[in-house]
């Protein structure tokens, strides 16, 4: 349909192709709707920080929920920098159901993941993306994954305070956060700007968990301060926000994320794993 002038076309509404744009946007949003209904419990992983093992977090948070009988989903969102998927061993690209939804990978029983990397021919392909690109995938994540009933689904975001974590809190507007930070305060100073971040959108925050924390050193037992003690209980109290707990830092972390399999499914008994049964009991008790 072609307009003589300007003013016609503003009488006329537009390009005829708008309605047909209009209607699979409200047909994506009602996808979106409907996946959300099924999923109880939406919890955001988030740092302003980069380097604060916010993903080993997420990998490890979400096996903790599924391990305790929880039906979990572990939906990546850095797109640029995505490591869910080397975490769990997804080596072979994502199934499409019958009614064109992707299927998570199942890890276990009660355990489903999604990430960007599971959908790549090549692994070490750059994701050159702006924002509006990022936010479509997002919201497919979000829309068009089997994801079914969930007790828990976990987002890993990306550091800092920029399109994803915005687009998620957009999209799944019931979403509750999560604050990482390492105990120095290199790192508090830009988590600090996350916790403002979550004020600013209204997001409710479940609370600031330290990671990297004191550890004993398996030689002579004593206790060593990597990155310093006590920052993120600190900021907690300072910030009136609920502190989670510490993770000491371990360097089973490292072989386990290689290996693709989280320390908390390998190690139950391992201190690492037992500081996650007690974040994952600080966080339920809110909910």
């Amino acid at each position: 349909m072609l307009y003589d002038n300007m003013d016609q076309a503003k009488k006329g509404g537009g390009c005829p192709s708008q309605g047909q744009e209009k209607s699979q946007e409200q047909l994506q949003e009602e996808m979106i709707a409907t996946s959300l209904s099924k999923i109880k419990n939406k919890i955001f992983v988030l740092s302003g920080k980069g380097g604060v093992g916010k993903s080993s977090v997420s990998a490890n948070l979400a096996a903790s929920l599924a391990q305790k009988g929880f039906k979990t989903g572990l939906m990546d969102v850095d797109l640029h920098g995505p490591s869910i998927a080397q975490m769990f061993g997804m080596t072979e690209l994502l199934d499409i159901s019958e009614n064109k939804l992707l299927l998570p990978k199942m890890i276990g029983e009660n355990l489903k993941v999604v990430s960007i990397q599971a959908l790549m021919q090549d692994k070490d392909q750059a994701i050159i993306w702006r924002g509006p690109a990022k936010t479509g995938m997002i919201k497919q994540f979000v829309g068009s994954v089997e994801w079914g009933d969930l007790d828990f689904l976990i987002i890993d975001a990306p550091p800092g305070t920029g399109d994803e974590p915005l687009t998620v809190v957009q999209t799944i507007k019931d979403a509750k956060a999560v604050v990482v930070t390492t105990p120095q305060e290199v790192a508090l100073a830009d988590v600090r700007k996350s916790i403002s971040f979550c004020r600013t959108v209204k997001m409710e925050t479940l609370g600031l968990l330290e990671n990297m924390g004191p550890y004993k050193c398996p030689h002579c037992n004593e206790t060593i301060e990597l990155f310093k003690s006590g920052g993120g209980q600190r900021t907690a109290e300072k910030e009136g926000l609920t502190f989670l707990g510490s993770i000491p830092f371990d360097t089973e972390v490292v072989k386990s994320g290689d290996a693709g399999s989280p320390v908390v499914l390998e190690n139950a008994e391992s201190e690492f794993a037992k500081a996650f049964e007690v974040i994952v009991a600080n966080i339920t008790k809110q909910l």
